[in-house]
């Protein structure tokens, strides 16, 4: 992933159709939670903005999605996370199983209610 990409369509563009629906599915959910938040490019990848902070960032591999980060949780969440951990504060969902996209917004929600996600 060499190209700068200066909105989340031009990077949403750069992928494969099906991967782009995931994509966009992912950017609804978390405009679910947050409809207020401002769009940007961070660190090459699509982030959401709440109040001036960047709360969430999504990214597509080659066979995955991740978000960034992932808040600590209750015992019952950590439990449904636990297949997608990846790292401390990365979840991966495949990209050849379904999406849990009420999961994602569940952890934006949380990012939120937390204060913020990353910088």
């Amino acid at each position: 992933m060499t190209e700068q990409f200066t909105t989340i369509d031009q990077y949403i563009g750069s992928f494969p159709a099906d991967v782009q629906v995931i994509l966009e599915a992912v950017r609804r959910s978390i405009r679910n939670v947050v409809p207020e938040a401002e769009e940007t490019i961070s660190y090459r990848i699509p982030a959401m903005k709440l109040g001036g902070r960047h709360l969430v960032y999504f990214a597509a591999w080659k066979h995955h999605i991740a978000i960034y980060p992932v808040p600590a949780a209750d015992k019952a969440l950590e439990q449904e996370l636990a297949p997608y951990l990846a790292s401390k504060g990365t979840a991966r969902f495949p990209l050849r199983q379904p999406i849990p996209y009420d999961l994602i917004e569940r952890l934006v929600a949380l990012l939120v209610h937390r204060g913020g996600g990353g910088s």
